[in-house]
Parts: C-alpha cells; structure tokens; sequence
C-alpha cells in the first residue's frame, strides 16, 4: 500500500446556499466521483486537496505542505473561471466564475510546480493553468470566437462529441498514436484566448481551432486537455486516454524518486 502514488485533486467548491438543504449555510470542498475513479484505475490513491483558506480556518497546514506529501496534482473540472484572473470584467453575471476557487487553485498549481510535482489539468483545469501561467479565455466561447461549434450542451451533457486535431510530434501525439479513435467529449463554453507564455498547443478541434490540450515548454511537468477524460467510456468509441494517465503518474513516480 505505501507503494501507491498519492495524487492531488483540487477540490470543487459549493459556497453557503440557503436553498440547498444540507450544509445550507457552509461551504462544501468536493471530489465528484468519476474523477476519483479515474486516477483509482491505474492503481493510484486519490487525495482530495481542501483549501486552508475561509471563514473557518484553523491550523497552520498550507498548500505547500500537501505538495511536498503528494506525488502529483490533477486540475479538477467545474465552475467558470473569474474574469478577473486575467484582468477582464465579467460580460454576464452568470459568466462572473469562482474568484475564491481560482485564487486556491493558482496557489496550488504555484505550490506543485514549486515542489517539483507533475500537474495534469482537465476541462476548467486546462483554463486554470493557463490562466495561472499568464493567459486569458473567452468568457464565453460559442459568443466570442467566430464560427465556433457548440462546445457544452446541458441535456446532452458528456455525450456531446467531436473530433481531435493533435499537433504531429508532440507528447500527445506519441501517446495517442495507438488509439484507434480520435473522438472527445466536449462540455465547457469557456476557453484558451491567449495562450500562456512557456506552453505549446498540442491539439485543437479542427472545426474550430479550440485549443484542447496543452503543455509546458520548460522544465515544469504541467499538461492538461480541455476534454474529461474521466467520463471516457471504451463503448463510446472514443479516445483511449489511458496512455495519458500512465504517462501523468509515470512522472509522479519520478518526482518521488530521491
């Protein structure tokens, strides 16, 4: 058991809701399953990472200190990134995101890359790390970028599918090379604007040129993909995006090496 690669997930936030009728008027720090499961499936142990931060913090544990116990970090999926973090104000309220999320999950990936840990980024994650790295998004992709696909629809949810554009010799491209299908899920209406200082783009969608995944240039193991592969199903006909987990935690299993 002491051999498992422990793995950070940045946790989702429910901030105080009075409707809601649990915990109606506390804030709730989450993993939602199929996450969890996904880093399960190559044997690793996932760890939810709760922010130290909030009206009921206590203790002196940091973000720092869970880097430096942990082997990696995946970027969760969620809520829209604030405007703010990259300098905008919100266009609608309801594009307005999570200003106490991001800030969390800035310093997190800050702390990771710091301690030398690999940091895969999925969905809001990929829009996260490039935030955090120095890039923008569109708020809202389908209004802002001209000609673009539907990206997120709530009824179809993750059955909504398109095809990837993976840029020839890149990781991805090695890693992906023995999948038989380049079909991903698509479920966000946020995306990459500008692209981070120090990363490259390692596929988009070739009907629209959204970027879908990215990685860092430098000696930083950060990676992530626009799409969740967490709810990739083999009878879906989809992406094999097992090589990409493996390769995620082979990095892990470095970093912990003395």
């Amino acid at each position: 058991m002491s051999d498992r690669l422990k793995i950070g997930i940045s946790a989702c936030f429910l901030h105080p809701d009075p409707q809601r009728n649990a915990f109606g008027f506390k804030t709730l720090q989450y993993v939602e399953q199929s996450m969890a499961h996904w880093v399960m499936s190559a044997g690793a142990m996932p760890v939810l990472v709760p922010s130290p931060e909030g009206d009921t913090a206590r203790g002196d544990v940091t973000l720092a200190d869970y880097a430096g116990w942990l082997d990696g970090l995946v970027m969760h999926g969620g809520a829209d990134v604030w405007p703010g973090s990259y300098g905008e104000e919100p266009i609608r309220p309801e594009w307005r995101g999570d200003r106490i999320r991001d800030e969390y999950e800035i310093a997190l990936v800050k702390a990771f890359a710091a301690a030398g840990k690999p940091v895969f980024g999925i969905c809001r994650g990929l829009q996260l790390i490039n935030v955090a790295y120095g890039g923008t998004l569109y708020q809202d992709t389908s209004t802002q970028k001209p000609g673009a696909l539907v990206h997120r629809d709530g009824q179809t949810y993750d059955q909504l599918f398109h095809e990837l554009d993976v840029v020839p010799g890149t990781r991805l491209a090695a890693l992906t090379a023995t999948s038989a299908s380049r079909k991903i899920n698509s479920i966000h209406h946020q995306s990459i604007k500008d692209l981070a200082p120090g990363f490259a783009v390692e596929a988009r969608c070739p009907d629209d040129g959204v970027i879908e995944a990215i990685r860092h240039t430098g000696d930083a193991w950060v990676a992530a993909v626009q799409w969740h592969p967490e709810f990739h199903k083999p009878e879906y006909g989809v992406l094999d995006d097992a090589p990409l987990l493996n390769d995620f935690l082979d990095a892990a299993r470095a970093a912990r090496q003395p």
